[in-house]
């Protein structure tokens, strides 16, 4: 099982390191859009957010997104070409248990979102100071919200019929979800009933998490913010390893 966990993981890995002018660059390249239009031309007439300078604000923002977007785009493109290409037969007749694929394309999932997630990290460092509050916060909000968007577009990937399929979740799902769960703002700021409806958003609570890690500030407890996503990602690793255990859309008659 290991050697079929890491043949998955390493074909995962030079996947997207092979192709890094497309996996690497773009989020590299929106990042200092992202820095240079909201943090520098507009972040002086907006003052602070929670007490923060609001360039300062939005990195953890961005950071996330950037981990969330990467994360779910390789699991689902690439179990999606591995359909395509029907060379996911070769893994449903060998004796590698569906668990242990499931991980390993996770883990793809996840090592990309690590690796565009540092090189954004670098580039941010360039515009402004980096603050850490807490690395632990961010390691751990880091690895709960790329595991849970790598299952979530594993599913994605399992349903998908063209490539038109795994590009809906991320342009019509994803990004209103992530600007919507305080990216670029405080929730705090919002009237009651946009409050409240923040509250059914998972990023939310990522988000708050992870800008407590790198600010110290946040508007929701720690606990709550970690168990949201804990419980997303035992619902989604359920999903998909029944999915891959039924051979839904992925079996061939």
């Amino acid at each position: 099982m290991w050697i079929a966990y890491k043949t998955i993981v390493i074909k995962e890995i030079l996947r997207f390191i092979r192709i890094w002018v497309q996996t690497i660059v773009p989020p590299v390249i929106t990042t200092s859009l992202y820095l240079l239009i909201f943090g520098g031309l507009m972040g002086g007439r907006i003052g602070q957010m929670q007490g923060i300078e609001y360039i300062d604000f939005i990195v953890p923002g961005i950071i996330l997104m950037t981990v969330i977007m990467q994360s779910y785009a390789n699991t689902v493109s690439s179990f999606f070409m591995t359909k395509y290409n029907n060379s996911f037969e070769e893994l449903l007749v060998s004796t590698t248990p569906n668990w242990v694929i499931l991980l390993g394309f996770v883990s793809g999932g996840i090592a990309r979102g690590f690796c565009v997630g540092l090189a954004v990290t670098f580039t941010i460092s360039f515009f402004v100071e980096i603050k850490i509050f807490s690395l632990l916060v961010i390691a751990v909000t880091f690895f709960l919200t790329s595991i849970m968007f790598a299952l979530a577009g594993f599913i994605n990937a399992v349903f998908a019929k063209t490539f038109d399929d795994i590009s809906i979740i991320p342009n019509f799902v994803l990004l209103p979800l992530t600007y919507l769960g305080g990216m670029f703002y405080s929730i705090d700021i919002l009237p009651t009933f946009w409050r409240s409806l923040s509250a059914f958003n998972p990023i939310y609570y990522m988000m708050d998490a992870f800008r407590l890690g790198f600010l110290g500030v946040g508007s929701v407890e720690l606990w709550k913010a970690f168990l949201v996503p804990v419980s997303m990602i035992i619902v989604l690793a359920l999903v998909a390893n029944t999915l891959l255990n039924r051979g839904v859309s992925i079996k061939t008659e």
